[in-house]
C-alpha cells in the first residue's frame, strides 16, 4: 500500500482535472483507493470518493462564482433530481451486481465521449451550437424542466452508485440537451455537484462506508488543484476544453470496465 499521504499530490491533479471538465474527480479516485490502498468493500471506496469530491465542489464554485460562470437557478433546479437520485444510487450500490453496472456505465462514456467528438468533427462545437440563453430564460423554457430534471435524476444515480460526482452526465445534459456553453455548464456542473455529492455521502455515511481520514487527505490537495483547474478553464477555448472533456470520458470508461469487468 502506497504512503497516505500521496493522496494530497494525487489529489491536487485531480482537483486540476476535476475543476477545469466539471467531473468530481471520482473517476479517478475511486480507482486508486481501490487499486493502491485495498479499500474493501469496494463501497466504501465510492462513498470516500463522494466525501472528497464534496470539498473539491465547494472550492471550485467559489472560484467560478468569481468569474460569474454560474447558472445558480439551472443548477439547483437539477439538483432537485440529481441530489435524491445520488442517494438512490448510494442505495442501489449496496444490493445490485457492481461489475455489471460497471461495464454498462463505461460504455456509456465511451458512447457520450463519440457524440461530442463527432459533433466537433462536423464543426457543431457546444460553443457554435447553443444559443445564448440566460439562466432566467433556461430556467422558464420548458425544455429545461423536461429534460434537465428528468435526465439529472440519472446523473444523481450515477453518482452515488459509482461515487463520480455525477458531472459525467451533468455537463453532456447541460450542453446538448439545454444548450448550454461548456465553460458554463462546468462551473454550474460544480455547483449543483455540492448537492449531489453530499445526499450521496449520506446514505454511504449511515452505512459505516466513508473514511473520512482518508477523504480529508484528498480533499487537500483537491482544493488547491480546484483553485487552478477553475482559473486555468477560463482561457482554454470551447472546442478544447470540449476535447479535454471527451478525454476525461474515455478515460473514465476505460477505468471503469477495466475494474467492472
Amino acid at each position: 500500500m502506497l504512503d497516505p499521504l500521496l493522496l494530497i499530490v494525487f489529489g491536487f491533479f485531480i482537483g486540476i482535472l476535476a475543476s477545469m471538465t466539471g467531473v468530481g474527480g471520482g473517476v479517478f479516485i475511486v480507482p486508486i483507493l481501490t487499486f493502491f490502498y485495498d479499500f474493501s468493500p469496494l463501497a466504501s471506496a465510492t462513498g470516500t470518493s463522494l466525501t472528497a469530491i464534496i470539498f473539491t465542489a465547494i472550492a471550485s464554485t467559489i472560484n467560478y462564482a468569481r468569474q460569474k460562470r454560474i447558472y445558480y437557478r439551472t443548477g439547483l433546479l437539477l439538483a432537485v433530481t440529481t441530489a435524491p437520485g445520488a442517494y438512490f444510487g448510494s442505495w442501489v450500490a449496496k444490493i445490485t451486481d457492481e461489475h455489471v453496472l460497471g461495464v454498462i456505465f463505461g460504455t456509456f462514456l465511451f458512447l457520450v465521449a463519440a457524440r461530442m467528438i463527432f459533433s466537433l468533427a462536423w464543426k457543431r462545437t457546444t460553443n457554435k451550437a447553443t444559443s445564448a440563453e440566460t439562466d432566467a430564460e433556461l430556467i422558464r423554457s420548458g425544455r429545461i424542466i423536461i429534460l434537465g430534471v428528468a435526465l439529472g435524476f440519472f446523473g444523481g444515480v450515477a453518482s452515488g452508485l459509482l461515487g463520480i460526482g455525477g458531472g459525467t452526465l451533468i455537463v453532456p445534459i447541460m450542453t446538448f440537451a439545454l444548450g448550454m456553453p461548456i465553460h458554463l455548464a462546468t462551473a454550474t456542473s460544480m455547483f449543483t455537484m455540492i448537492f449531489t455529492a453530499t445526499s450521496g455521502v449520506a446514505e454511504y455515511y449511515q452505512s459505516g462506508l466513508v473514511n473520512l481520514p482518508i477523504a480529508l487527505l484528498f480533499a487537500a490537495g483537491t482544493v488547491v488543484g480546484a483553485q487552478v483547474g477553475a482559473f486555468t478553464s477560463g482561457k482554454v477555448s470551447g472546442k478544447n476544453l470540449t476535447i479535454l472533456f471527451s478525454i476525461m470520458l474515455i478515460v473514465a470508461g476505460a477505468n471503469m470496465i477495466i475494474k467492472y469487468a
